[in-house]
C-alpha cells in the first residue's frame, strides 16, 4: 500500500498518509484563497484512520466554516506553510495540502467546489465536476 509524506517548506512539520486519498478537491472559496495566497486550494482528504503520524511543531488557527463548524489549520511556525487541517464535521476526515506532498504524480482533483468564486481566467479540465458550493 502506498504511503505519502506531506511537509512544510522547511520540512519540520509533516503528516504521513496511508493509501490513496478518498477525494482530491480543488476549492475556490475565499477562505482557501486567503489561506493559500493563491486563487484556489488543492486538498487531499484522508480518513483519520489512514493518518500514520504527524510530527514537528505546528501553530493552529481555527475558524468557523460556512456551515457553522470549526476548521483548524495546522501550519508551520517557522516557514508558515499550511500542511493539513481538521474539520469539526465530519470529524473523521483530515485535509492535506496537495502541494505539501511535492509529488507531480499525485492524483488530480475529481471536483472543484465553490466555483462561483473562481477567478474568471481560471480554466478547469472538462472532466472535473464543478460544484458551486461545497457539498460536505
Amino acid at each position: 500500500m502506498v504511503e505519502r509524506k506531506a511537509t512544510c517548506l522547511c520540512g519540520q512539520l509533516f503528516i504521513r498518509c496511508r493509501g490513496e486519498p478518498a477525494i482530491v478537491a480543488n476549492c475556490h472559496c475565499f477562505k482557501c484563497q486567503q489561506r493559500t495566497g493563491s486563487v484556489s486550494s488543492n486538498a487531499a482528504f484522508y480518513k483519520r484512520a489512514d493518518i500514520i503520524e504527524t510530527g514537528g511543531q505546528s501553530t493552529k488557527f481555527s475558524r468557523t466554516g460556512d456551515r457553522g463548524y470549526s476548521v483548524t489549520n495546522h501550519f508551520c511556525p517557522v516557514c508558515g506553510s499550511t500542511v493539513y487541517w481538521e474539520r469539526e464535521m465530519p470529524a473523521d476526515w483530515i485535509g492535506v495540502s496537495v502541494g505539501a506532498f511535492a509529488d507531480p504524480t499525485f492524483p488530480k482533483p475529481a471536483r472543484a467546489v465553490w466555483t462561483q468564486n473562481k477567478h474568471h481566467w481560471v480554466l478547469l479540465p472538462d472532466d472535473i465536476v464543478q460544484i458551486a458550493q461545497n457539498p460536505d
